[in-house]
This record gives structure tokens, C-alpha cells and sequence, in this order.
């Protein structure tokens, strides 16, 4: 059995579906569909999962299957970057990391969780996914998102050089992630999924206008990376028990928002049509201009995986999903 908490969220879905494809686990998926009108149910609806768990009863689910729980992958987080409450996202996302942590540690079973790229901060001290000690210290998030993550990768850290682990555990620095099922996110959607409808439409879309001299109007960076591909690397992972250690999930490949949007017209066959408009002044003096993850860790302890170009991926999201009238997988 694997659990996968947020597993009807979007990154969480991707997994589950693809660990349903599998058919070599039996698949629980611990979250809240919140109503029925929202589109997480969907997100899992055309899995064979075995059981959905409510966040509250969590541990005591643990408890009564662990004999058969061989992993948890713990994607469950308040992922908003804008989110006020700062109480309620250490408890969220460190809290009860920490928790599930623990209970993975006593129970010798594998442990694989979603930090972020948020905790590089503004990227001044670079995108290497150095986990020692020292390293991890010197980022300096820029939010409290960014905080609680980097906080639960020192947690991990400093638990595993005292033999206090999980028998493997990893943790995935997410950079910006799109693909299907992330309909539910409102705000917090890629940005492929925000300017579709007017792509569709055949409409102008608006991208931030650059407040930056080195940068032109659009051409702000970022590691943009499809969800099959940090699937694959959650899927490598549970194959090489032998891995542990806090690494990039990313492209490797730093693109302009402007290509991403040139990508999604031509994907949708339509001549792009871009507009730039100021950045709100609320975020611009902590706006990140460029990340780009390093894969060279991964990559040399034998993790193969090739990451889908921009353009394809963004075909494939288009056309496979967002184009069709079920864009659920």
C-alpha cells in the first residue's frame, strides 16, 4: 500500500494516477474533496484507488494499515505563496511533516514529500540542491510558504545524520509545475491553465510588464517543468530505495513567461496576441526574476529521465486535456 496525501490535489492526482497505472500498489488517497461542485473529486475519478482518508483521522489510518504501508508520499500542503495566515501554514506544512515524519521513522516505512523552490528565495545564492547542513542555512525564503518548507528540508536533514529517518526519504523542490488537473487552484494555476480561456477565445493575453532593467517585458524566467516529469522522478525514487537526500524537480532549462504563452497559442493554433501590464506594486520588490534548477544531483546517482521541451509539454496539455471537454486524467 502507498499513501499519498493531497492526493486529490494537482501534483498528488498526477501520482496517483500514475501509480494506479502501475496496478503494483494499493493506492489511499488522504484529503479533503471539499464540494461536490469543485473539481478535486475529479481529479482522482478515473483511478481505482483503494481508500480516501480524511486529513483528521490520518494517523490513526496509519496506525491500523501499517503492515501493509510501504510508502507515504506527502504532497498535503497550504501551497499559496499569498496565503496571510503564517500560523496555519507551519502547521500545515511543517507541523505535521514533522508528524508524518516521525510515525515514517518508527515504522521503517519510505517517506518522499513536496518541498519547493520557494526556499531558494530570490536565488542570489543560486539553485543547487546542496542538502548539508550549512547549505540549507543559507537560504532565505521570501514568504512563509517558502519558510515552512525550508524549515521541514533542515527538519529531514538534521534527523537523518542522527539516524533518526525513514529507511529511504526524499524530498522534491518543486520549480513551476504545470499540467493537468490543477483546475481547483484558482489563483495558484499555472500560468498555461489562467491564459487558456482567452487563448481559446483567440483573445490578447496579459503578462507582467518587467520592473527590472535586465530583463525585457516578458522575458522574467522561470524553470518552467511538466507534471509527467516530476512524476517520473517520484517513480525512480520508489525503485531506488537506496536514494535519500532533498533534490530539484525541475527542467533544468530556465524559459521567458512570453515563451510559455507563444507556446500555448501555437498549441491551440492561433496566432499569439500578448499585452504587458505593471506588476502589482505589492509584490514587486520581492519578485523572482530567474530560477532554474540544477539536476546534476539527481542525475548522478543514475536518475535518467529527459525533460519534456516547453513547447511539448505545453502541446500536450493543451491538446491532450485542456482542449477536451473531460480535462481530467
Amino acid at each position: 500500500m502507498i499513501v499519498v496525501t493531497g492526493g486529490a490535489g494537482f501534483i498528488g492526482s498526477n501520482i496517483v494516477a500514475r501509480l494506479c497505472e502501475s496496478g503494483a500498489w494499493d493506492v489511499v488517497v488522504c484529503d479533503r474533496l471539499e464540494t461536490a461542485d469543485l473539481a478535486k473529486w475529479k481529479n482522482i475519478a478515473k483511478h481505482p484507488i483503494a481508500d480516501l482518508w480524511a486529513p483528521e483521522e490520518l494517523f490513526e489510518q496509519l496506525e491500523r494499515h501499517a503492515d501493509r504501508i510501504e510508502a507515504v508520499i506527502h504532497m498535503g500542503a497550504i501551497s499559496s505563496t499569498t496565503e496571510p495566515d503564517a500560523d496555519l501554514i507551519l502547521r500545515t506544512n511543517f507541523s505535521l511533516s514533522r508528524d508524518i515524519w516521525d510515525w515514517c521513522a518508527v515504522r521503517d516505512v519510505r517517506m518522499i514529500y513536496a518541498s519547493s523552490a520557494a526556499t531558494y528565495g530570490d536565488g542570489e545564492t543560486g539553485f543547487e540542491d546542496r542538502d548539508d547542513p550549512e547549505s540549507l542555512n543559507a537560504l532565505r525564503p521570501l514568504n512563509a510558504y517558502g519558510y515552512s518548507k525550508y524549515l521541514f528540508d533542515q527538519y529531514a536533514v538534521r534527523q537523518a545524520d542522527r539516524d533518526q529517518a525513514p529507511p529511504q526519504w526524499a524530498g522534491l523542490k518543486f520549480f513551476n509545475v504545470y499540467g493537468p488537473n490543477e483546475g481547483h487552484k484558482g489563483g495558484m494555476k499555472s500560468v498555461v491553465a489562467q491564459i487558456w480561456p482567452k487563448v481559446q477565445a483567440g483573445e490578447t493575453v496579459s503578462l507582467f510588464r518587467s520592473h527590472n532593467p535586465n530583463y525585457p517585458d516578458g522575458g522574467q524566467l522561470r524553470d518552467f517543468v511538466f507534471v509527467d516529469d516530476v512524476v517520473n522522478i517520484i517513480l525512480w525514487l520508489l525503485e531506488r530505495q537506496d536514494v535519500s537526500g532533498v533534490f530539484n524537480a525541475g527542467s533544468g532549462q530556465a524559459r521567458s513567461f512570453a515563451d510559455l504563452a507563444r507556446a500555448t497559442f501555437a498549441a491551440a493554433g492561433k496566432e499569439p496576441s500578448i499585452a504587458y501590464i505593471d506588476m502589482p506594486e505589492a509584490i514587486r520588490d520581492r519578485y523572482q526574476y530567474f530560477t532554474e534548477a540544477s539536476m546534476d544531483r539527481i542525475r548522478a546517482l543514475g536518475y535518467g529521465g529527459q525533460s519534456t521541451p516547453l513547447e511539448e509539454g505545453v502541446r500536450r496539455y493543451v491538446q491532450d486535456f485542456l482542449a477536451q471537454p473531460d480535462p481530467y486524467r
